[in-house]
């Protein structure tokens, strides 16, 4: 049983990794948010315990993060790891009532995703060399990022074993270890297979998918990296991500007329209310087809 906030924190921080299983970069942020609060809680006590927390006083927390003018976005994320804390610590038996239970968080406005045009993904696509080992990588990269709308992390985690060439699918671990099929388009798996191909005569390690100039695993800061040459040389000056193929994925879909279900699934989304952010999108295309060709619009 912990007796304090410091124990109790640590026993939660080791619940997201071990049982939960959230991914680094999750861990991370439930850490900082956290020991934030800790912080703000320790002016009061030495060693504040979780049944002496007042809602109040995460009131107070959170207004001071406020008036040091954080976003809307990030507020929200404060607020919903103090949530998932207290509510975990009742679970537990830390607490018997929830001071975290009644909190209200700042309303949050939905911007629509950016994704790539149809032809600008192709222009893209046809960026890197195909004369060199990097080229073939590259290309294979972002063909796979845009054939199975697949996450960064879920890329850059990608070993050999994985893919499946004679099916064309590659499986993907998602969030929570959540595991799904994404598909492989022909453009897809001959770009894996010219690239693995050059592996295999470089003898470079066989495990990893993508690998980076040492040889070893790749990063998702490095995909950015590879992302932003590739961006250059197609002369696309817009912001664009990683992510973005992902938008553009799950919008090319809905556009040519792919059921909303069916993108949830090969996006690994855990409520379709994620994936419908995206027919507001379709039908922003819509309105200015709609516009454009109306003679009374």
């Amino acid at each position: 049983m912990a007796t304090s906030l410091d124990s109790a924190l640590i026993e939660f921080l080791r619940h997201l990794r071990e049982v939960r299983q959230v991914s680094p970069h999750t861990l991370r942020a439930y850490e900082r948010d956290l020991m934030g609060l800790l912080a703000t809680l320790h002016e009061e006590a030495e060693q504040p315990r979780p049944q002496e927390v007042r809602t109040v006083r995460l009131r107070l927390h959170l207004g001071v993060l406020s008036d040091r003018g954080l976003g809307p976005t990030t507020m929200a994320r404060h607020l919903s790891s103090i949530r998932s804390f207290f509510r975990w610590m009742e679970q537990r038996g830390f607490i018997d009532a929830n001071p975290a239970a009644g909190l209200r968080g700042p309303r949050r406005r939905r911007r629509l995703p950016r994704y790539l045009e149809e032809a600008e993904v192709e222009t893209l696509l046809a960026t890197p060399r195909q004369d060199d080992p990097e080229g073939l990588r590259d290309q294979s990269i972002l063909e796979v990022l845009y054939s199975t709308g697949c996450r960064v992390s879920e890329l850059v985690a990608l070993d050999e074993h994985h893919l499946d060439m004679r099916r064309g699918l590659v499986l993907l671990q998602g969030k929570g270890q959540k595991e799904r099929y994404g598909m492989l388009g022909a453009p897809a798996l001959q770009a894996i297979r010219d690239y693995m191909s050059s592996k295999s005569l470089r003898r470079l390690d066989r495990t990893p998918l993508f690998l980076n100039r040492l040889g070893t695993r790749l990063t998702d800061r490095s995909v950015r990296r590879i992302l932003n040459r590739c961006l250059l040389r197609a002369g696309i000056e817009r912001e664009c991500s990683p992510h973005t193929f992902r938008h553009s994925f799950a919008t090319h879909l809905l556009r040519r007329g792919a059921d909303l279900r069916t993108v949830q699934e090969l996006l690994g989304h855990a409520s379709l209310g994620s994936t419908q952010i995206y027919t507001h999108v379709s039908l922003e295309h819509l309105r200015k087809l709609y516009q454009q060709a109306h003679p009374l619009a």
